[in-house]
């Protein structure tokens, strides 16, 4: 029943467009139309090479503009690629998450850190200007969280490090990702890796303590 109302009401309202547009004489539509089919095949070459030209310019912007964007992680108020550095340069992670062997928490970098590199490495780049603003205005860079643990857990990074738990095993393929992509870890995920590698899953001495 509903699709017939929907479908009596498109016709309904697509009818009222040909009345106004032909101003109550609809057969002039048909000649219209046979005019734009004339107009169509005389200049076809042209529209072809019209069409082809959209079509790539499409392509193009989602390629370079689009795609990118898929399947990404929130934007960072610094454009900040983990690929680039942890991957292509060879970054270590301890580099920037300095605590993490040592501490419960992996710490997240001050702007200061970005700039012990960057003073000298693209300066002048507009996003390395963006760290010498929050620098020069003595304010946290607002870095978006991308991986979200309940507050009533606790993990302890320098733990698992010391087990030799490589940080892909919870982080993913941080190499090869640009932005990373927000993560809510489940219970579910810490149980299974506890069972198959016979580690502790008391409640209390495991992660609620």
């Amino acid at each position: 029943m509903e699709f017939l109302i929907a479908t009596v009401t498109l016709l309904t309202i697509i009818l009222l467009i040909v009345l106004i547009g032909t101003r109550g004489r609809p057969m002039m539509a048909v000649s219209q139309f046979r005019s734009f089919l004339t107009g169509v095949n005389e200049n076809k070459v042209q529209l072809s090479i019209f069409i082809l030209l959209i079509l790539l310019s499409a392509a193009v912007i989602y390629y370079f503009f689009v795609m990118p964007d898929l399947d990404a992680g929130p934007v960072q108020p610094i454009s900040f690629s983990h690929r680039l550095h942890a991957g292509d340069k060879n970054i270590d992670c301890r580099f920037c998450h300095s605590y993490v062997d040592r501490s419960i928490h992996p710490g997240i970098p001050a702007v200061e850190k970005c700039l012990f590199c960057h003073n000298f490495i693209i300066a002048n780049h507009p996003e390395i200007l963006k760290e010498h603003a929050y620098f020069n205005s003595q304010t946290p860079t607002p870095w978006a969280k991308v991986f979200y643990l309940p507050e009533h857990v606790v993990f302890n990074h320098e733990r698992h490090i010391k087990k030799e738990i490589q940080c892909e095993a919870c982080h993913g393929n941080v190499k090869g990702t640009d932005r990373l992509k927000f993560v809510e870890f489940q219970m579910g995920f810490c149980v299974e890796c506890h069972r198959a590698k016979d580690a502790n899953l008391d409640c209390w001495l495991a992660c609620h303590n």
